[in-house]
């Protein structure tokens, strides 16, 4: 009765497992219900995981029962397919890895599965996590809820989209661009990309290794907050994790924003931007100021433009690196009918990697090449670092940074797909925040012609909280994030 639009958050169905008026058995049926039914339209899950989910719905009814109390504890969630599962297969969305089943857990799966979580899918996106609408799988594209003509955003679509849709209460998507926010914003959910480092990347497949982080994909802020809970922390098997301590982050959920200080930078409201987004977003911010925030509308990062072409150097340049383990050798896809093991290889590259991943391995290793490293890899660095020192300058004065997260609305599928940078330029909110390590967090601000414009809201590195607690607010003083897609 509860679950026919299979729309519980996390907080709700925990307070009805707890009290044991739903079972997890109950819960997960009904997600995987609503995932047979509505997979066909949306095409989210590269995998669904059945019988393990309901295995682990059993688990979790004995942990209830026995008195556990963890707020994850019996709650479907989806994962992104480029994190490792023991035992399901992880894709990466990718002809090269389409039959890889890894013999371990990655970190955040661990912690999950600690938890008492129920997997009940791998999340589709874009091949290796390169794109921004997954459109660039290599197995099948996912479609927008909102509307089916449309992109989910990428890398994360299928993430996002399992939200969005009811197939699950929640996901664990990476991002590397954008690649958590801008989907996010596109299906009208909150996702949140953590500080780099805050959250283990071990067991993440490698896209850019400087710029990968992983968070989650809730219908709110307070569900944010239990999945970061349960996900970040000190990780000594990653060399990036930071041993920085980890609050209870909901412990900072309220609607106080008196004395809060809010930055808008115009960068962000770029040429080309749709009318209704920046409405939308500027509506939005002046809801901030009556709830008691001060709104500074005059805030300028001047690196900023740079941003995209530093991104397209440096994520690139490390995705090159990163690829070059997939060679027919050692695992993954390989290309049998050669004559010597240099054709074998050069056809396993060719036949196991989609366009947008050789595109990107041939920029990243011409930026690297000799003669053209300080030209470009070099440069980018630098200007990496001229970026970062301005959010730093502006956290000085502000608490947080808010801005539009994509500048339009979800576009048609195959609008820009064979237009490159027409695509690049989707993530031009969003790439900064990579490129600079802080954290950000995509909350629903609006529709536009019914589909959904999202609020980027950008803190200084390791503020999670602060994000969480602006979220919050807004969220408790509108209805945009409780509005669900007609599927």
């Amino acid at each position: 009765m509860i679950l026919s639009n299979n729309q519980l958050t996390i907080h709700e169905a925990h307070r009805l497992l707890k009290s044991r008026q739903l079972s997890s058995v109950e819960l997960t049926k009904a997600c995987l219900e609503r995932i047979h039914q509505v997979e066909p339209k949306v095409h989210a899950l590269v995998t669904i995981t059945d019988e393990l989910a309901l295995r682990q719905a059993q688990k979790a009814d004995e942990l209830l029962a026995g008195g556990d109390t963890n707020p994850l504890t019996g709650i479907p969630l989806v994962i992104k397919d480029n994190m490792c599962t023991k035992g399901v297969r992880t894709t990466c969305s990718s002809r090269m890895l389409e039959n890889f089943v890894p013999p371990y857990d990655a970190a955040v799966v661990e912690k999950l599965n600690g938890c008492g979580v129920v997997v009940v899918g791998k999340a589709n996106m874009d091949e290796f996590a390169m794109g921004s609408s997954t459109e660039n799988s290599a197995l099948f594209i996912t479609h927008n809820p909102w509307d089916l003509s449309r992109v989910p955003g990428g890398s994360s679509g299928g993430s996002a989209v399992g939200v969005a849709a009811g197939e699950a209460i929640y996901a664990i998507g990476s991002d590397t661009g954008g690649s958590i926010r801008q989907p996010a914003g596109f299906c009208s959910v909150t996702g949140l990309k953590p500080t780099y480092g805050r959250v283990s990347r071990y067991g993440l497949v490698a896209f850019a290794s400087s710029l990968d982080q992983i968070g989650p994909l809730t219908q709110d802020a307070t569900d944010c907050a239990l999945v970061l809970n349960a996900i970040a922390g000190y990780d000594t098997r990653d060399s990036t994790s930071v041993p920085e301590p980890t609050p209870d982050y909901t412990q900072c959920l309220n609607t106080d924003l008196n004395g809060f200080h809010i930055g808008v930078p115009k960068e962000y409201f770029v040429k080309g931007m749709q009318d209704e987004v920046e409405i939308a977003i500027k509506a939005a911010i002046s809801q901030l100021e009556e709830m008691g925030a001060t709104v500074d509308w005059e805030v300028s990062l001047p690196h900023t433009p740079y941003a995209l072409a530093v991104y397209y150097i440096i994520a690139p340049s490390e995705a090159s690196a990163n690829l070059a383990r997939y060679d027919g050798v050692k695992y993954g896809f390989s290309y049998q009918d050669a004559d010597s093991m240099w054709e074998a290889m050069e056809k396993t590259r060719q036949y196991g990697f989609g366009a947008e991943v050789k595109r990107r391995i041939m920029l990243g290793t011409y930026a690297l090449s000799a003669g053209y490293y300080d030209a470009w890899y070099l440069k980018a660095q630098k200007v990496r670092t001229l970026i970062r020192q301005e959010f730093d300058q502006a956290f000085e004065k502000f608490d947080a940074l808010i801005t539009p997260t994509s500048p339009t609305v979800p576009f048609k599928i195959g609008e820009k797909i064979d237009d490159p940078l027409q695509m690049y330029l989707s993530d031009v909110c969003t790439l900064p925040i990579n490129i600079a390590g802080v954290p950000a967090i995509s909350i629903p601000a609006g529709f536009a012609d019914g589909l959904p414009i999202g609020m980027q809201i950008i803190g200084k590195p390791f503020s999670e909280e602060t994000l969480l607690k602006v979220a919050y607010a807004y969220q408790q003083a509108t209805e945009w994030h409780k509005r669900k897609p007609n599927i």
